[in-house]
């Protein structure tokens, strides 16, 4: 990794006290989901972000969450500390995603939907994975929001973006970062969570979610399920047919049941 990018990853904003708390609530294994609602409700905004996220008719849920209790109690401590982090990262962090030819609210729609995607099929799939892979599903994209800078720093924020619209799949796209800034967006989120010091199972999930092969036994579960849900929804857009396509060669090579993701990707497409 270029020293630019390192010194952008050593200067991103550290995490707020809140998040801190909860990130411990979430680590301890004899916490409560009461104690996790009470840090939440003790931050106005966070409290609105999360309800207004869990909201989203994304999810599914046909009854409004008007209480944080009421959040927490369906989605989970995992999925709340996840959509914590990216209240963060909404409120908190400067972004500018024209690079990549998207506005924040596009970026944070992206995120919410990866999220959203990955709650519905891992509910049908193994609900002891989420704990790793509804954080790593909201946060995988951040890594963008320094390589989007860097671009523009570089001058060349117009040639990527004109390139960028041939590029149709998750991989596609994370080659053309390497070929542009010798860094990948994969890579910068996992930079970005190690200076947080998230847990290893999440930096490591993202940062072999396009090189499967390469992450141990342990990891490689959770970047298979990653790829599959970031090849669905990218930032070329959601349910593409060459991102689709490549989504269930996923899951056909790593012999993943069709019949679950199948029927998540239909519930969200309406």
């Amino acid at each position: 990794m270029d020293e630019s990018l390192i010194k952008r990853v050593k200067n991103f904003p550290p995490l707020d006290e809140t998040i801190i708390k909860i990130q411990e609530i979430a680590n301890r294994k004899n916490s409560s989901l009461r104690e996790l609602v009470q840090v939440v409700e003790k931050d106005p905004m966070l409290t609105a972000n999360i309800l207004k996220a869990t909201n989203s008719p994304l999810y599914g849920f046909t009854r409004e969450i008007k209480s944080v209790n009421q959040a927490v109690s369906l989605f989970g401590m995992a999925t709340i500390r996840g959509f914590a982090l990216s209240s963060m990262m909404q409120s908190s962090i400067k972004m500018d995603l024209s690079p990549y030819n998207l506005s924040k609210e596009q970026f944070l729609n992206i995120s919410l939907a990866q999220n959203a995607l990955m709650f519905s099929w891992y509910s049908r799939v193994e609900r002891s994975m989420m704990d790793v892979l509804m954080p790593a599903s909201f946060l995988i994209e951040m890594g963008k929001i320094i390589l989007a800078e860097e671009l523009k720093e570089e001058n060349k924020a117009k040639q990527f973006s004109q390139e960028l619209s041939n590029r149709k799949t998750a991989l596609e796209i994370s080659q053309l970062e390497e070929e542009y800034l010798n860094a990948s967006s994969e890579e910068m989120t996992a930079a970005i969570l190690e200076h947080w010091n998230i847990e290893y199972k999440i930096v490591n999930a993202i940062r072999y979610s396009l090189e499967i092969e390469k992450a141990d036994e342990n990891t490689r579960p959770y970047a298979i399920a990653l790829n599959v849900v970031k090849n669905a929804i990218n930032s070329n857009g959601r349910f593409k047919k060459d991102g689709l396509q490549e989504a269930y060669n996923t899951i056909e090579d790593y012999g993943l049941e069709r019949e679950k993701f199948t029927k998540s990707l239909e519930m969200m497409q309406g």
